[in-house]
């Protein structure tokens, strides 16, 4: 990180910036950039739950989740998280009144998350009797209580998106207190929140129970027998029949409790100011990459409570950064090319709909059979291409024309409900609204 100023300009006074009312242009490399993170959420997924027996039952399964471990899956939502903040401050349009706003957040998440919802009540076979199976789940309120029957109750990938829901909403309250830090502050407010996250995860390791290890709590549920079973544990009848299924509460404080997510998101906003504002001057990749695989090494040998996010934050949010300030320069890289922006845009309905494709796979051609890993690495295969064509499905048939439909563009507001009436420069006037193509940035949407 640098917090080096570009200009020579005296700073005696620094005042908020009014960066809000300059042109920002679209950031490929980062919408590129989230198909990396989906993709290691897939492999994650494909690894622990495609059943393929007695494939998961020998050392090479053993030996390959050793090095594809539950931090692998977990890097692809801290990333999605840091890039959550970092696209909504990137794209807020002052002038937009507050109700439109959350109208929009909600459309970019719950038409694709219902949908993938339905498929997966139909394909696991999901009893609509036990309404604590699925209707916090789609209500997107299950991460709020400590159990895995409403956590992973029902399509499990779909945790994440309850801890998005409480960053959309906190994001207007918020902003009036984000923009009147001084930009020379703004890294220094970045590395107290950093350090507050690490103090957050450092007190659920010392007084919350939970594993005190740094063996990996997140690991294959298996059952008896060599033959391949009908359902992986999290979409089998036994899983949605259960009263109570308790989860380790530093475990779930930690990992999905939406309030302990809730700085990430806004460690991304600070990220967005600062590469904004000039004080992120550092475009090469290799030194934040280099950080991140040295933390990423390092989630072997630190308890859970560390594994999931916070030893990731600092190097996952320069990375972020990086890219924006690559792109402002015109640098452009494989992540910008047009398949990586493709597969950025329908990484949200890939992420969502991957487990219940993993489960229809499972009941169609791997359940009551036996395969070694080259069965695995097929249906692995598989699930990728039909994940990817459903999500891109999922993305042009819905997500788009909805958004077309739903949430064009209106006509600047000056309510008192508007956020821009909540952003007063010092001279008291409001920000000029930012130019039309801000609408068409990526918005926030991430993948869990």
């Amino acid at each position: 990180m640098t917090d080096s100023p570009t200009t020579t300009t005296p700073r005696a006074e620094p005042a908020v910036s009014s960066d809000i009312a300059r042109s920002r242009p679209a950031l490929p490399s980062l919408t590129g950039a989230r198909w990396w993170a989906a993709f290691a959420v897939f492999l994650l997924h494909a690894l622990l739950f495609l059943p393929v027996y007695p494939f998961q039952k020998s050392e090479l399964f053993r030996r390959i989740h050793f090095f594809m471990p539950m931090q692998l899956g977990a890097a692809g939502v801290t990333f999605f998280f840091v890039l959550s903040g970092f696209i909504i401050y990137w794209s807020f349009r002052p002038g937009s009144s507050v109700p439109r706003f959350y109208w929009r957040r909600v459309l970019k998440i719950y038409p694709s998350h219902l949908i993938a919802s339905a498929i997966f009540i139909v394909v696991a076979s999901v009893p609509l009797h036990r309404l604590v199976v699925w209707v916090p789940n789609l209500l997107l309120v299950h991460t709020w209580f400590p159990k895995s029957t409403t956590v992973g109750g029902l399509s499990v990938p779909s945790w994440s998106l309850a801890s998005e829901m409480l960053f959309y909403f906190t994001f207007p309250i918020v902003l009036p207190l984000v923009r009147r830090i001084r930009t020379d502050r703004l890294m220094r407010c970045a590395v107290a929140l950093f350090l507050f996250i690490l103090a957050l995860h450092t007190a659920y390791f010392l007084f919350v129970d939970g594993p005190k290890g740094i063996e990996n709590a997140f690991a294959a549920r298996l059952v008896g027998g060599n033959v391949s079973p009908m359902f992986e544990l999290h979409s089998s009848p036994a899983w949605f029949a259960r009263d109570d299924i308790p989860v380790a509460p530093a475990y779930w404080l930690s990992y999905n409790f939406p309030l302990s997510r809730l700085p990430e998101f806004f460690l991304g906003v600070l990220a967005a100011r600062m590469v904004l504002e000039g004080r992120w001057t550092n475009i090469r990749m290799a030194p934040p990459l280099l950080a991140l695989a040295l933390a990423y090494a390092a989630t072997w040998v630190v308890p859970v409570n560390y594994k999931m996010s916070a030893l990731l934050l600092a190097p996952m949010t320069a990375v972020v950064a990086t890219l924006a300030a690559r792109d402002l320069r015109g640098i452009r890289g494989v992540n910008s090319s047009r398949p990586m922006v493709w597969l950025g845009n329908v990484s949200f309905a890939f992420y969502l709909i991957q487990f219940p494709v993993m489960v229809l796979i499972t009941r169609l051609f791997i359940g009551g059979r036996q395969f070694g890993w080259p069965g695995w690495l097929g249906f692995a295969a598989l699930s990728l291409v039909v994940s990817t064509l459903a999500g891109a499905a999922l993305y042009h048939w819905v997500d788009l024309p909805l958004m077309t439909r739903f949430s064009g563009k209106r006509s600047r507001r000056t309510s008192e409900n508007s956020l821009a009436a909540t952003s007063e420069k010092p001279d008291g006037k409001l920000d000029e609204p930012a130019p039309a193509s801000v609408d068409a940035l990526p918005t926030g949407r991430t993948v869990p």
